[in-house]
């Protein structure tokens, strides 16, 4: 809900714009308004000053806003803002494109102030999305909206013209009447715009000419299809209606089965456009509630897999038990608590991603953490009989690699990258990490093939993924996200003459004190 605190960054390089979007901000109550020309000068107020709100133009020079909602998504301080865009495009790519960003809301142009504050109200009254898959790209016509009858406005000076062009079209349009050019203007630029404008162009004080031009001028009215209508047949006056953004001339006296048929065409394409903007809203809405159900998943799910883990455990203490029996619980209690350890990493990964995760760094071993896994590995996939070496670069029993991080988060991102590299390797090949503590606690791993060119720019990126059917190109993005969260980097590296991938992690060491040094001693 607006108030009188809300501050909203209306973020368009058209002055004309930034103005309008103000105004109608200000009638719906804020107080409180920041504009921008382009994304970098967003970011820019963003660093400044405290926002609650953006709208954002999509088309922009110098940065878009495309991505400016992508930089905006990966700021932990400001991921969580409202993220509404505007745009003209049609383009069902690319408002797909925004979406997966996260984009809160689109509202495509022409629209109303009306059609802005229900944008601005549903925005601010949904947690924002971060970045999501891509969205499916057959439409979801079942939850189609209401429809309404399209709006036609008939401008005529003489009263028999409007009763005939209106007569024609009431049975099929909801049909509106002005006679005069200021009337035809108040209708045009009110909050409930028509659909098409009928347009007599010979009228007294304000002739069709001029309204047209102020049409164009206004953001309600800029995108109103024209229709003049006019016993003139100066090639000049066609030319200045067309340059006015006419899309059509009809001659008087006018045909009326040939005026239905050109009224129905443009219509049509009239009807097009506003089942986009119902078409993205229930894109937007099916992915906020896909994010909704799998929240609801997540905590559900450990309730029911706790008690199975308890009811493992008791039958373990419990004793009585054969041997296989034992081996099989002991298995069950295993994957339970992997299954668990997921579970909780899905939430860490969502405060991760909107800036809530609180890091409580503690002192993290890593070799033994890696040589587990990769045991683990070794056992996993057995079949594809890889060779999987640990290097431990300057060390020794006595001084273990101490890593500062979070335990859950490194077994998390050490267990993906090893899983993604033993996926991708080929069949008797080697699989290598190399630990190495220096400033920074580094591991790299390497193996074959080296990523292909053309995917190098994306290995990183959520839901991208190469060479694996079932993959779900979450393991790199999660790997590098986690690595991060913990003040440390993950790089990809590659040899294309050895054919290698090699990625490079650092983590920042953990200190001893001098008393566990002494005792160590």
């Amino acid at each position: 809900m607006i108030t009188a605190d809300t501050v909203f960054l209306v973020v368009d390089d058209a002055d004309t714009m930034r103005r309008v979007n103000s105004s109608q901000l200000e009638r719906l109550g804020a107080r409180h308004i920041l504009t921008a020309t382009n994304g970098a000068e967003a970011l820019a107020v963003l660093k400044a000053r405290k926002v609650n709100v953006i709208l954002s133009d999509w088309n922009m020079p110098v940065m878009d806003g495309l991505t400016l909602l992508r930089r905006v998504r990966s700021d932990p301080k400001l991921a969580m803002l409202p993220f509404i865009m505007i745009t003209a495009e049609s383009s069902r790519s690319q408002i797909t494109e925004a979406i997966a960003a996260g984009v809160s809301n689109i509202l495509i142009k022409p629209y109303t102030a009306n059609d802005l504050s229900q944008r601005v109200t549903r925005a601010m009254s949904h947690r924002p999305r971060l970045h999501s898959p891509p969205v499916n790209a057959e439409p979801a016509q079942e939850l189609k909206v209401e429809e309404r009858r399209p709006t036609l406005l008939v401008v005529d000076d003489v009263p028999d013209n409007l009763a005939l062009i209106a007569g024609l079209f009431q049975n099929e349009y909801r049909v509106l009447a002005a006679r005069d050019g200021r009337s035809a203007l108040a209708i045009c630029t009110s909050e409930s715009p028509p659909d098409l404008v009928l347009l007599d162009v010979m009228m007294p004080n304000m002739d069709g000419f001029e309204l047209a031009q102020h049409l164009r001028s206004h953001p309600n009215a800029s995108r109103i299809p024209v229709i003049f209508i006019t016993a003139m047949s100066d090639p000049a006056a066609q030319l200045r209606g067309l340059e006015l953004g006419a899309v059509d001339f009809v001659s008087k006296p006018v045909d009326p089965t040939s005026l239905h048929l050109r009224v129905v065409n443009l219509l049509r394409l009239v009807e097009q456009r506003n089942d986009l903007q119902q078409e993205y809203d229930t894109m937007l809405e099916l992915e906020r509630l896909r994010e909704e159900a799998s929240s609801i998943s997540r905590h559900d799910l450990k309730a029911p897999l706790c008690n199975i883990l308890g009811l493992a455990r008791g039958l373990l203490e419990g004793g009585n038990l054969l041997p296989r029996q034992s081996q099989m619980l002991h298995s069950l209690e295993t994957d339970g608590q992997n299954l668990l350890g997921m579970i909780d990493m899905a939430g860490d990964i969502y405060k991760i991603e909107t800036g809530r995760f609180e890091l409580k760094p503690v002192a993290v071993e890593l070799l033994p953490l890696v040589r587990r896994l990769c045991d683990s590995a070794r056992l996993t996939y057995q079949a594809k009989k890889l060779t999987i070496e640990v290097l431990a670069e300057n060390t020794n029993e006595s001084t273990p690699v101490l890593a500062s991080g979070d335990e859950l988060l490194c077994f998390s991102l050490l267990n993906n990258l090893l899983k993604n590299a033993c996926e991708a390797a080929p069949e008797k090949s080697r699989v290598r990490l190399i630990l190495t503590p220096s400033d920074h606690v580094e591991l790299v791993m390497e193996n074959q093939p080296a990523v292909p060119v053309a995917f190098r720019s994306r290995f990183f990126e959520k839901y991208a993924s190469h060479g694996k059917s079932s993959g779900t190109g979450l393991g790199t993005y999660s790997a590098k996200l986690l690595a991060e969260a913990q003040q440390g980097s993950l790089e990809l590296e590659v040899d294309d003459e050895a054919n290698l991938t090699r990625l490079r992690l650092q983590l920042p060491p953990r200190k001893l004190s001098s008393a566990v040094l002494a005792n160590q001693i």
